[in-house]
């Protein structure tokens, strides 16, 4: 919708953006240009925003206290596989778990220093086998990002480094443009991780190396890495070099085309690519909190071999909007509209009536809620990291589980005949007479009670399970990324294209809590199907 909407006294209302000092200016020129307003935290109330832009993530009290007519910009936990030996480790856990056949897209990794003897023995043993290819291995420094720290090497002399490090096996084998190491910019945003919603943009950026591929000069940074944050200065980076052109930066459909000059199946590439950003991100769907009305723009970082095997490298928290050529330019801007597009507000989001009342609400909430703010807080830690909260002997005010389905928040709350409520059944419960002491349950049968995400809203009384066992509610707040007709994600907003879910079957696996298993057995169908063509080709 158009940046600006009508209150009940006629009124226009624009919507309102804040933004952290830290986000680049495109998305101000972006939201400006829509008719939007900036948030002005001197004249304006906290929660007289429509959209909060940061380049961090947020505290988990800023996502409890979201109103319907708000979004963020990040889902909490997403770190998991920002930071690079994080995202190491859930693929490797994954790939014990679901196998080599879906999840050997990401090359052998080793963190530094715990995994310091496992790379020595790796590297030994391979030296040992006569006639064996070496290795070529890259260091990076797992919280850095734009190429900084980065190490090539195939002799283990040369490896040196001073801080945290993740080592890999280099891609030696990469299909290269005219002699030129390429990589893709994906970018792919979740607009939820319950139900688990994906969209991948279909225009996007391809960064070049500004001089030839060449394995016999590891330490040219212009040769081996992509980064335009290192090509930008290269000797080359403005001279009009053979296929590739001046600069380092391609869009999709100039590189889509280029493929397909070449007989290469660009469409079979992009179906593995879509594989590689789903199974990545069910890798954390199950430990992400849930949260309401948030969003997070992933940057995708995509090696394909001279194999047309594509290679996940790594995956970035907040990608770059800053602008460096006229190909950012046209492809971030773009981007940029399609994502408040995607975020789906609505006339009532520019009205934001019931603040006066959401702020009563709120306040009795908070002063009744049976977990106080530390205790939610820790809650919420421990259900993230995957511990056991301790618990906490439980106040004796009502709770914020009181409230049931269907009831009014702003009408009478007492009752000459209430109904029976969790919290009412719990005061039962402690009054009654001691009972001998019985046998501690089993882990798998405890149950956790997950605090509400948003104090504003009412919580409804059903509660239903997650695949992790978790017990929680159903949020009230709707959810911004239906479609009103039949309350599906929206199939296509702009060039961003939905990947998941992508039939009824996952649909259905990923509604109350993420079941893995069956999401990875659908994509396990799916890929036989796209591969059968190819089968029978072959015989």
């Amino acid at each position: 919708m158009s940046g600006k909407g009508t209150d009940s006294g006629g009124t226009t209302r624009p919507l309102v953006f804040r933004l952290h000092v830290s986000v680049p200016s495109l998305v101000r020129e972006v939201l400006l240009e829509r008719g939007w307003t900036e948030y002005d935290e001197q004249e304006q109330d906290n929660e007289d925003w429509n959209l909060y832009w940061r380049s961090y993530p947020f505290r988990m009290t800023d996502h409890r206290s979201i109103k319907p007519w708000q979004r963020l910009n990040h889902h909490p936990e997403t770190i998991r596989i920002t930071r690079k030996d994080y995202l190491a480790r859930h693929l490797k856990r994954m790939k014990g778990i679901y196998g080599t056949t879906l999840y050997e897209f990401s090359p052998a990794a080793f963190i530094m220093p715990n995994d310091y003897v496992k790379f020595i023995t790796e590297y030994t043993k391979e030296r040992q086998i006569p006639g064996k290819k070496l290795s070529y291995w890259i260091c990076k420094p797992v919280d850095r990002s734009r190429g900084r720290g980065i190490l090539i090497f195939q002799d283990i002399k040369d490896f040196v480094y001073d801080c945290m490090v993740i080592v890999q096996k280099y891609i030696s084998n990469p299909l290269l443009v005219s002699g030129y190491k390429w990589d893709l910019r994906l970018y792919v945003c979740v607009t939820s991780f319950c139900p688990l919603t994906i969209y991948i943009y279909e225009e996007g950026l391809v960064r070049f190396a500004t001089e030839k591929f060449d394995l016999g000069s590891l330490d040219d940074v212009y040769a081996h890495l992509t980064n335009t944050s290192i090509n930008k200065f290269g000797p080359s980076y403005g001279k009009d070099k053979d296929v590739i052109g001046s600069g380092c930066k391609w869009s999709f459909t100039r590189f889509r085309a280029y493929l397909r000059s070449r007989n290469i199946d660009d469409q079979r590439l992009w179906q593995k690519i879509h594989h590689i950003v789903t199974l990545t991100l069910l890798a954390i769907t199950p430990s992400v909190p849930f949260t309401s009305n948030c969003f997070e723009l992933f940057g995708f970082d995509i090696l394909v071999d001279d194999k047309l095997k594509p290679w996940l490298l790594e995956v970035n928290h907040s990608p770059g909007l800053r602008l460096d050529c006229t190909i950012d330019l046209a492809v971030k801007r773009k981007l940029l509209h399609d994502v408040i597009d995607l975020l789906n507000y609505k006339e009532i989001d520019t009205l934001r009536r019931n603040k006066g009342a959401a702020r009563r609400v709120s306040c009795f909430n908070r002063t009744q809620s049976l977990l106080t703010a530390t205790q939610a807080e820790d809650s919420l830690d421990c259900l993230a990291c995957g511990r056991e909260r301790k618990p906490t002997a439980p106040s004796p005010s009502p709770s914020l589980l009181q409230f049931t389905k269907g009831a009014s928040v702003f009408g009478r709350m007492g009752s000459a005949h209430p109904k029976k409520t969790l919290t009412s059944q719990l005061r039962e419960r402690m009054n009654m007479p001691k009972k001998p002491l019985q046998s501690k349950p089993s882990a798998k049968n405890k149950l956790i009670l997950r605090p509400s995400i948003s104090l504003w809203e009412p919580l409804q009384s059903s509660l239903w399970f997650g695949s992790n066992g978790l017990c929680t509610h159903k949020p009230s707040i709707p959810l911004y990324f239906l479609s009103d007709s039949d309350k599906r994600p929206f199939p296509r907003v702009g060039n961003f294209v939905l990947i998941f879910p992508f039939n009824e079957a996952a649909l259905e696996a990923s509604r109350n809590g993420i079941n893995v298993k069956g999401v990875i057995q659908e994509i396990h169908k799916l890929m036989s199907k796209e591969l059968q063509p190819e089968q029978i080709k072959v015989h």
